[in-house]
């Protein structure tokens, strides 16, 4: 499997001549939960949709891929001109009763009748599979090769943007580390200060003060959340690096983040914080909106 990460939208086309036939082959993609893929091709060639699909397969993994296959011949060998008697004589007997019912002599019976539909068709000659098969390969090959190279190099863009979008979840990270503390020294100026005001400057107890403070840092401790997502901006580098198929992973990986960020965000005492986890947590669904775009 290749290293790249793909983007699930693209577009490939390939073409081929062989023995007197040309094969085109068109590919487009958009996004999809699941690896969806719709096969349009001549109804001659419909015994050869179960290869098609399992050779686009081999190198499309996610996304709903259209693939549309056409060809044309150039040799009077591959087409084949059909006529349906039974229906001809069917509506040439029903003509020849409206001409009774109207009064009307002199109808063209002949030429009325071949205009119908299915009486006279052109249908290509069937070929052996193999035959058929090996000159439509190289156009499918060409064609699979251009649509992933497209998706590629869309991957490409999308990988290089959610890691700047992670390194700035990183630096808002580190700045709420600094805050954090701060915090909790803040409430014990601003509780020492206040008590001295209600108490008219009596000395207050300093184990009752240092006892509301550890409550207050127990409660807004907010330690755990942050390890947390340094672990998890560590885990969508690598996953990034190591490419493959990673929409799923990541988007598991965002859920986990946006849940760290909700609750330094309830547990939050400090408009810094509050200021900064909004920021966090828009970046988090930029990154989570990009990530539905990859393979």
């Amino acid at each position: 499997m290749s290293a790249n990460v793909r983007s699930m939208t693209g577009y490939g086309r390939g073409e081929h001549i062989a023995e007197d036939r040309k094969f085109v082959v068109e590919m487009k993609s958009v996004n999809h939960r699941y690896n969806d893929m719709t096969i349009k091709l001549p109804r001659s060639l419909a015994s050869l949709e179960d290869k098609i699909k399992k050779r686009v397969m081999q190198d499309v993994f996610r996304g709903k891929t259209d693939v549309f296959i056409s060809f044309e011949t150039f040799s009077a060998d591959d087409v084949e001109v059909k006529l349906n008697t039974g229906l001809a004589a069917a509506y040439a007997e029903k003509l020849r009763e409206l001409e009774n019912l109207l009064g009307v002599n002199g109808a063209d019976l002949l030429s009325l009748t071949a205009k119908f539909p299915d009486v006279i068709t052109v249908e290509k000659a069937q070929k052996e599979e193999d035959v058929i098969w090996a000159a439509l390969s190289p156009a499918l090959d060409a064609a699979v090769e251009n649509f992933v190279a497209m998706r590629s190099v869309e991957g490409e863009n999308l990988k290089q943007d959610i890691l700047k979008k992670g390194e700035y979840i990183a630096k808002l990270v580190e700045e709420v580390k600094v805050y954090a503390p701060q915090v909790v020294v803040e409430y014990q100026e601003k509780l020492n200060n206040r008590l001295k005001e209600l108490l008219d400057n009596v000395d207050v107890d300093p184990q009752r003060v240092a006892m509301e403070v550890a409550i207050f840092a127990d409660k807004g401790c907010i330690d755990e959340e942050l390890t947390r997502l340094d672990s998890h901006l560590i885990q969508l580098r690598e996953i990034l690096e190591n490419g493959g198929q990673v929409g799923r992973k990541l988007d598991f990986l965002v859920q986990e983040m946006n849940r760290e960020s909700n609750t330094i965000a309830s547990k939050a005492n400090d408009i810094r914080i509050v200021k900064a986890t909004i920021a966090l947590k828009s970046e988090i669904e930029k990154i989570r909106e990009q990530i539905q775009n990859l393979e």
